[in-house]
């Protein structure tokens, strides 16, 4: 296993900072991930039964149980649920939205860092630590999680996307996708792989997650099972309805205390923005920072004057009316960014969360959020970052002189300056000297038609222009002749570029998973699952 670290910023102030726990972030968060004394911390603050609030434990295994039963998860994951029921049991938890086939590869990413850390701390402290993956399934962007990149045989980023099947602006959860939507999908993501001998196994495993009109979240939950139920990875949908009925008690609260919770978001936004970082959600003081199911769609509540309204104010509730369906019909609510971290903490016995860059910065806001309801933040732990790089993308790179750094910082400039080397006839800089030459002396002599006539001075001026623009035409079609002469070295530069910095963004957040594991099987995944590997929010390049 060929693995290399670098440092790659983070695009999120905040988490960067918080990450290298600088002066201004470290008062945002309760503890840091680094400091061994503050996971015991954290460990004795949930022994000692500080939080206000816990669901019952007893109730959340058996639909924990239930659940992973359902979606086909293993031996080994049901094993972690029944330790669970344990009152000693913690959990690392971390979640992401359903993408299509699994979405892009930093959610496996996500799962490994959540079974990786859940296995650590479960040797240290001599007790069950559960790994837990939340699947946001409540959430409504259909558009966010209904396609997926792969890099195709011939150089395109391909696209695969699945439809709305209804148009509704509701859960993913909630949208059934019919069976010849997922034979559409899966039969453009089969003519985009190249064959080879672990494809038929694989679309055989994909195909079975899609069965029965499954919806994304279904489907995604079947595939996560497929690829980590063996490392006892817990997997549970946000809106699962036997969940939500464990949820009313904080739904309640989240209803009741409705105004002092959006007041300590604001609180923390303030404390945010007073340590010089820009507020990563939006923070209102009139949010409800719930969502209600009504008419079919997902919409999100805010206050106004005694009732809570939608944005087009076609539903209105008063405060009694909405703790009434917390209590009556629970399914009915759905939580937003700022109360679903919240819900994660009734819901579990939570050591640590897992989190990505963004999410890290939003969740600075909800610390006092935490304290409203006489909880505590968790700790919070970056997720493992991995580029992948296959050999003859490696080779390419060494053959070259191109550095991974190289690649992400100044990979034009590096080609630009391979080709310069290769220019032997200096083509540049003869067309220069020929151009700066042929004004040096032609442009006097248009100058001193001025004494004849200005028109012929007029003419002149222009002439000069275009007799430089066609010198240049000549220069830029000669480039592009001798160009062709390296098509083959530019393909293969092209192959570094789009294999580490696909549409400008890390490889980790375009690409899917499947087509390594059309190439590689899944031996590759094992080792980043199976490696212990320190969760230190470094970026790691791991040669395939």
């Amino acid at each position: 296993m060929q693995m290399e670290t670098f440092h790659w910023k983070k695009s999120q102030k905040l988490a960067e900072d918080y990450i290298q726990q600088s002066a201004e972030a470290a008062p945002l968060f309760p503890y840091y991930f680094g400091n061994q004394e503050d996971w015991q911390s954290r460990v004795k603050w949930l022994d000692e039964g500080h939080s206000a609030r816990k669901a019952d434990r007893g109730r959340l295994v058996e639909v924990l149980k239930t659940y992973n039963e359902r979606i086909g998860n293993t031996g080994a994951a049901l094993d972690q649920i029944t330790a669970l029921a344990s009152q000693e049991a913690l959990a690392i938890v971390g979640g992401q939205q359903a993408g299509l086939f699994g979405g892009s590869l930093l959610v496996l990413y996500k799962a490994i860092t959540i079974i990786q850390l859940a296995r650590e701390w479960s040797s240290k402290l001599n007790r069950p630590v559960v790994p837990v993956f939340w699947i946001a399934g409540e959430d409504h962007d259909f558009d966010e999680v209904n396609h997926m990149y792969v890099l195709s045989n011939t150089q395109q980023i391909d696209k695969m996307k699945v439809d709305h099947p209804t148009g509704h602006r509701t859960s993913v959860s909630k949208l059934p996708l019919e069976p010849e939507a997922w034979k559409d999908a899966l039969a453009a993501l089969d003519q985009s792989l190249m064959d080879t001998e672990f494809k038929a196994s694989l679309m055989a495993k994909l195909e079975s997650t899609t069965e029965g009109s499954a919806t994304l979240s279904d489907a995604f939950a079947r595939w996560m099972a497929v690829l980590f139920g063996e490392y006892g990875l817990v997997l549970i949908d946000s809106d699962e309805p036997a969940l939500r009925a464990i949820e009313t008690e904080m739904f309640e609260q989240f209803v009741l205390q409705n105004e002092a919770f959006a007041a300590s978001l604001m609180k923390s936004q303030d404390e945010v923005q007073r340590a010089g970082y820009s507020s990563q959600a939006e923070i209102a003081e009139d949010a409800a920072n719930l969502f209600v199911y009504a008419g079919g769609h997902r919409l999100l509540l805010h206050r106004e004057g005694e009732y809570f309204t939608d944005k087009k104010k076609e539903y209105r509730f008063t405060k009694e009316q909405l703790h009434d369906l917390a209590v009556t019909s629970p399914e009915q609510l759905s939580n937003n960014v700022m109360s679903r971290p919240l819900m994660q903490e009734f819901l579990f016995p939570v050591l640590a969360s897992v989190l990505g860059a963004g999410e890290i910065a939003y969740w600075a806001l909800t610390k006092q959020g935490f304290e409203q309801f006489g909880m505590k933040m968790p700790i919070v732990v970056p997720r493992l970052e991995f580029t992948l790089i296959e050999g003859t993308v490696q080779k390419q790179m060494h053959k070259y002189d191109f550095t991974f750094e190289d690649v992400l910082h100044r990979f034009e400039q590096k080609k630009q300056n391979w080709l310069d080397a290769q220019d032997t006839m200096r083509l540049g800089e003869r067309f220069d000297k020929v151009k700066t030459e042929f004004e040096t002396s032609y442009a006097p002599l248009v100058e001193s038609l001025a004494q004849i006539n200005p028109g012929i001075k007029k003419l002149g001026d222009t002439n000069l222009t275009k007799i430089l623009e066609q010198i240049e035409f000549l220069q830029n079609k000669a480039s592009d002749a001798y160009k062709t002469q390296f098509d083959a070295t530019l393909r293969q530069l092209e192959r570094i570029r789009l294999t580490i910095i696909p549409l400008a963004k890390p490889q980790e957040r375009v690409y899917n998973g499947c087509v390594y594991m059309n190439r590689y099987g899944n031996d590759w995944l094992r080792a980043l699952v199976e490696t212990p590997i320190p969760v230190d929010g470094l970026h790691r390049v791991y040669y395939l």
